[in-house]
C-alpha cells in the first residue's frame, strides 16, 4: 500500500485554506491545515514524521511566512523540509520575499499548485 504524501498547508484565510485543502485531498494528499506560522510550527514539532512539503502563505497575522521560514530553517530537525510560498504580495509592493523552494502568485490555478508539489515535495522515511 502506498502512503499518501503529507502537505502542511499554512494559510490564514479560511476560504482559501479550505478550498486548497479540499482540492489537494481530492488529489490523494493528506493535508494538515494551519491558520498561521505558530500553528504550523506547533504541528511540525509535535509530529514524529515530517511532511513532504509545506505550502505557506506569506502575509498572515501572529507569525507571517517570512518569520515561519526563519524559524523552520533555524531548526536542525526541520530545516530541510521544502516550502512553496504562495502570495499575492509582489516584489513591487516592497515586501521582501523570503527564500523558498518554489513560489506561487495568488490567485493561482490548481494545476500550478500540483506542478509545484510534484517538483518540490520530498520523500520522507517512515
Amino acid at each position: 500500500m502506498t502512503t499518501s504524501r503529507t502537505i502542511l498547508l499554512i494559510e490564514d484565510d479560511p476560504g482559501i485554506r479550505d478550498s486548497v485543502a479540499e482540492c489537494l485531498a481530492s488529489e490523494g494528499y493528506a493535508v494538515k491545515p494551519a491558520a498561521n506560522g505558530v500553528e504550523g510550527l506547533r504541528w511540525l514539532r509535535s509530529e514524529p514524521r515530517r511532511p513532504n512539503l509545506i505550502v505557506l502563505d506569506l502575509v498572515m497575522p501572529v507569525m507571517n511566512g517570512a518569520q515561519f521560514i526563519a524559524e523552520l530553517r533555524g531548526d536542525p530537525g526541520l530545516r530541510d523540509v521544502p516550502v512553496v510560498l504562495m502570495t499575492a504580495a509582489m516584489p513591487s509592493t516592497g515586501m521582501p520575499i523570503p527564500p523558498a523552494n518554489g513560489y506561487l502568485s495568488k490567485p493561482f490555478e490548481l494545476n500550478d499548485l500540483l506542478d509545484a508539489i510534484e517538483r518540490h515535495a520530498v520523500s520522507v522515511g517512515a
